[in-house]
C-alpha cells in the first residue's frame, strides 16, 4: 500500500505496478492551500490533533481494513507538497509506515508555524533552506509530533535536485540531518555518477535506514523513480 496523490496517477506508473504486482495505492489529494497539504499547523504537526495527517492516517486505516493489507507493508511517497506531507506523516505516524520515499521536500516540521504551506501562501524561509539546525534539534522536532512513542520509524528514502530554485537543496541537508539522527546512523558511503551520470547516492549506516539521491542540473520536478520506490519499498 501507498500514499499518492492524483497528479501522480495522471504522469506515473504507479497504478500500472499495483495491477501487475499485486498491491495498493492511495491517490488522496488536499482541495485547500492551492493543493497543497498542511505540514504548518499543530493540528496537522501533532499525532491526532485532527489536522491532514489524521485525515491521511484514517484513509490508511480505512485501506488496511477493507483490503485487508499486511500492516507491516505500508509506505508513504510524494513530491513536492507530498515529500514534504511524507516526511511529516513519518514522524506524526511512525507506526503505520515501513518506509517512505519522496522527492524535493522538506524535514518534518521545517513549516511549523508558516500561515501556509504553499508557495503563494508560506513562509519562504523554510523552503528557502534558511531553517538550519543541529541533528539532535531536528530529531526532536519530529520526536514531539508523537510524543512519547519509543517504537520504529520509517526508513527513509529521499531524492532532491540540486538547482532546484523553489524548495531549495539546503532542504535536503536538513532532511538528512533528522532522519539520521533518528535512526542514529552516520554517513558511511559516497556515490559518484550513482545511478545515473550526474546522480550523487549517499549511504548513512549499512544503507537499510536512510539513503538520498541528489540530482545534478534538475530543478525542483525530479521524476519519480518508480523502480527505486519499490525496491526501496521491497515490492
Amino acid at each position: 500500500m501507498r500514499l499518492l496523490s492524483p497528479d501522480y496517477f495522471a504522469y506515473s506508473t504507479y497504478a500500472q505496478y499495483a495491477d501487475e504486482r499485486g498491491f495498493i495505492v492511495l491517490f488522496p489529494s488536499s482541495q485547500k492551500d492551492n493543493k497543497c497539504w498542511d505540514v504548518a499547523t499543530p493540528a496537522s504537526l501533532t499525532r491526532n490533533r485532527g489536522g491532514d495527517t489524521h485525515d491521511l492516517s484514517r484513509i490508511v486505516a480505512w485501506a488496511k481494513t477493507k483490503y485487508n493489507a499486511n500492516p507491516s507493508k505500508v509506505f508513504v511517497t510524494g513530491t513536492s507538497s507530498g515529500c514534504m506531507m511524507s516526511n511529516v506523516m513519518s514522524a506524526t505516524y511512525p507506526d503505520l509506515f515501513s518506509a517512505m520515499s519522496c522527492y524535493s521536500g522538506v524535514a518534518a516540521g521545517c513549516l511549523a508555524g508558516s500561515p501556509g504551506s504553499s508557495p503563494t501562501t508560506a513562509d519562504l524561509t523554510c523552503v528557502n533552506g534558511q531553517i538550519i539546525k543541529t541533528p539532535a534539534q531536528w530529531k526532536a522536532v519530529a520526536q514531539a509530533m508523537y510524543s512519547g512513542y519509543n517504537g520504529p520509524y520509517p526508513r527513509i528514502q529521499t531524492f532532491h535536485g540540486e538547482v532546484d530554485d523553489l524548495v531549495f537543496p539546503a532542504n535536503l541537508g536538513e532532511q538528512l540531518k533528522q532522519w539520521s539522527a533518528i535512526h542514529s546512523v552516520s554517513l558511511s558511503q559516497t556515490k559518484l555518477n550513482t545511478p545515473y551520470p550526474g546522480w550523487t547516492y549517499l549511504k548513512y549506516g549499512n544503507g537499510k535506514q536512510l539513503v538520498r539521491y541528489s540530482v545534478a542540473n534538475v530543478g525542483h520536478f525530479v521524476i519519480a523513480e518508480e523502480e527505486m520506490d519499490l525496491s526501496w519499498f521491497g515490492l
